[in-house]
């Protein structure tokens, strides 16, 4: 039988070719195809777009190869402080909760990365080995499954033939569709904005999550005097903000902001995205894997939505290079139930946290905030407790695969 690639994986964004690259290393071939121009994917302008990789993420780019030529734009988070109030009134208990980055032997609990850092050096990392093929302005029509192999068309008419099917195509993904994977979840009526200020004063490293009635402020530093923002409000509200021009939007993203560094102005695009929790019923079909939001998609209120993927990504890697070296089908219903198996269990219980924390914080019933304030002060005069919730957003808990092991 003759392959155009061992695995084809659609989605060109960062978990496919993070996917490829990790499969190269155990000798396995990629094609990666992404509807998206290799120009778009090479603009280098700064636009606001980054991440928060959590240290078990920064280990997996390290194990690539990769962050060696990111390193240098990397900002270290040093601490996070948490906090619950209202707009304009700043937090409303002497209650939080504060992680710092000393309590953990093995440095910072992560770093933030810009968008166009990440996706350059992944771009290049693809193009340094002749094991992946990228495919751009390509589209998927049709994928079938085999005894041997699977076999995609795309809309240019071209047919390709692999061992492996993956999906890292995103929360609508036609790849789970085509496979007739259905999704669970719910909206959480609220949207998302997402932008980068500038800012007065020196930020420390610090990130800032301010929850509020209708849904959290994220303020996650970036190198220099400059932050990222991730707010969450209402749709309508949300959509009425979007419509302003930058001054006003400014004007009401101060109350909400504070004063604490100084005078703000915005830096690069906004975006907006609208907020629901959305996991495939499976994570597997016949010679077919999901990665990344193909298969969940989550509330970024921790943060955590590339960091699962890329658990995602070093997870099947790990079990197509054991399957691999035992002469195994790398596609056989037996090896792709390891993957989901391994996944299925730290997916439940991230999207049961996240979507529990948004529930108990994103309102402002007098009971629920006295509980939730009480448990911050608890967690936060608990120094066991309060180090093993930082492990776990570190990444450094768990059945971690051996991309993001020290």
């Amino acid at each position: 039988m003759t392959y155009d690639s061992d695995i084809l994986i659609v989605g060109g964004g960062l978990n496919g070719p993070a996917l490829a690259l990790a499969a190269a290393q155990a000798g396995l071939s990629s094609t990666v195809i992404d509807a998206q121009p290799k120009a778009a994917l090479q603009d280098a302008e700064f636009d606001g777009r980054a991440y928060a990789l959590a240290l078990g993420s920064v280990r997996m780019l390290r194990h690539l190869g990769l962050w060696d030529a990111v390193a240098e734009h990397a900002q270290p988070m040093l601490e996070i402080k948490v906090s619950d109030g209202r707009a304009g009134e700043g937090p409303l208990s002497p209650f939080y909760l504060h992680f710092d980055h000393a309590e953990l032997e093995e440095g910072p609990m992560g770093h933030m990365l810009q968008d166009r850092h990440l996706r350059r050096a992944l771009l290049d990392g693809m193009a340094a080995t002749n094991r992946i093929s990228p495919l751009n302005d390509e589209t998927v029509v049709a994928q079938d499954a085999d005894a041997q192999g699977v076999t995609v068309t795309l809309a240019s008419g071209r047919v390709l033939r692999g061992r492996l099917l993956v999906g890292a195509d995103g929360r609508a993904s036609g790849t789970a569709v085509r496979a007739g994977i259905r999704r669970s979840g719910w909206d959480y009526g609220q949207t998302a904005l997402v932008c980068a200020i500038e800012h007065e004063k020196p930020h420390g490293g610090i990130a800032h999550q301010f929850f509020m009635p209708p849904g959290p402020l994220a303020i996650l530093p970036l190198p220099g005097n400059r932050s990222s923002i991730v707010w969450s409000e209402t749709h309508d509200t949300a959509a009425r903000f979007m419509a302003l021009d930058d001054d006003a939007f400014l004007e009401v993203l101060r109350p909400r902001f504070g004063a604490f560094l100084g005078q703000i102005s915005l830096a690069g695009k906004r975006f907006s995205y609208p907020l629901n929790l959305t996991v495939a019923n499976a994570f597997i079909a016949d010679r077919l894997a999901l990665i990344g939001d193909a298969a969940h998609g989550m509330h970024p209120i921790a943060g955590q939505g590339l960091n699962a993927g890329f658990r995602d990504v070093a997870a099947l890697a790990q079990v197509l290079t054991e399957a691999r070296m035992r002469g195994e089908d790398i596609a056989s219903p037996l090896v792709l139930e390891r993957y989901a198996g391994w996944r299925r269990a730290d997916i439940t219980a991230l999207a049961m946290t996240t979507d529990l924390t948004n529930r108990l914080f994103s309102n402002d019933n007098p009971l629920l905030r006295l509980a939730r304030d009480t448990g911050m002060g608890a967690v936060n005069a608990l120094p066991g407790l309060r180090r093993g919730l930082m492990r776990r957003a570190a990444g450094l808990t768990g059945d971690l695969p051996a991309l993001m092991r020290g």
